[in-house]
């Protein structure tokens, strides 16, 4: 059971635009940025995900030697109306790969992945699949926010990659048989959010008061960490890295000493779960809901 550092991939949202529930110092300083990739080659974490979307993310990282690591970004939404999807991926493949100064990418994936499911679908699909047979990319993919998105999508496409949400309260790829049914398919699974942006790790009193509908979850999670001896990031780390199905855990951090404390909680084993903290209120799981709570 690999539970090391080396399962860690480094999210970069945070090099690129002010991210995070629990964001207080705001976009991370390119000298920062330089010392966190530093540490990641210390401790072999070798895979960075960044996204067009995130704002100067791509720009950040083209800024440093790229070549030893494994890089993943994301396409935007298709806009409507394009009239050549294929010319589109083109341009914003060529715009990716120039601000990070790389030749190839590890992975290119959807950030909309609904859109395969439109008229112009198939015409994406195989472009992608195009990309990767030139050897532009070496694999394809999705970012989802719910696992039930892949009962239509992996119905009629095949993925190298799949990006999901999953935490330690949020077991919905385990309910939903798709953490076994990927691992059959030979799709990798990469997982972000096992701190739901910090969500997790906070205290009591630092928790937004708009969270407090959920005060018997949080109660039963502070006493677990208690009766247990485990800090809330020993215990969301330690979880994600002991399924053998995941592939990477994706992880962003504003510092580099943040992340020598991530790396650091990341060794040790996974206690077992209570079955009470299991959560499946997307109202909480996922944070495009938490403007309106």
């Amino acid at each position: 059971m690999i539970t090391n550092a080396s399962k860690l991939a480094l999210g970069t949202v945070q090099f690129g635009i002010p991210y995070g529930i629990a964001n207080l110092t705001g976009q991370v300083e390119s000298s920062e940025v330089t010392r966190i990739l530093n540490l990641a080659k210390t401790e072999s974490i070798f895979t960075l995900d960044t996204a067009i979307a995130y704002g100067e993310s791509e720009s950040a990282l083209g800024q440093h030697d790229l070549s030893e690591f494994s890089v993943i970004t994301k396409l935007p939404e298709v806009p409507y109306g394009s009239l050549d999807i294929a010319e589109w991926v083109n341009w914003q493949l060529e715009g990716s790969v120039s601000r990070l100064k790389v030749s190839t990418l590890d992975a290119l994936l959807l950030h909309r992945p609904s859109q395969l499911l439109e008229s112009f679908g198939d015409t994406l699909y195989q472009k992608l699949q195009g990309l990767k047979q030139q050897g532009i990319v070496q694999r394809i993919g999705i970012s989802i926010y719910e696992p039930k998105e892949l009962d239509l999508l992996c119905e009629h496409f095949h993925f190298d990659v799949i990006q999901a949400p999953f935490s330690i309260i949020d077991n919905r790829l385990s309910d939903s048989g798709w953490l076994q049914r990927l691992k059959g398919m030979g799709t990798s699974l990469h997982v972000r959010s096992v701190f739901m942006q910090g969500l997790l790790l906070m205290s009591r009193q630092q928790r937004p008061e708009k969270f407090s509908r959920w005060n018997d979850l949080w109660i039963k999670w502070e006493q677990w960490l208690e009766d247990t001896g485990q800090s809330a990031l020993q215990a969301c780390l330690r979880h994600a890295l002991s399924i053998p199905e995941i592939e990477k855990v994706v992880v962003g951090v504003d510092s580099a000493a943040q992340f020598k404390q991530v790396i650091h909680a990341s060794k040790g084993s996974c206690l077992s779960l209570p079955a009470e903290l299991s959560m499946t209120d997307s109202k909480l799981l996922n944070p495009s809901y938490w403007n309106d709570l």
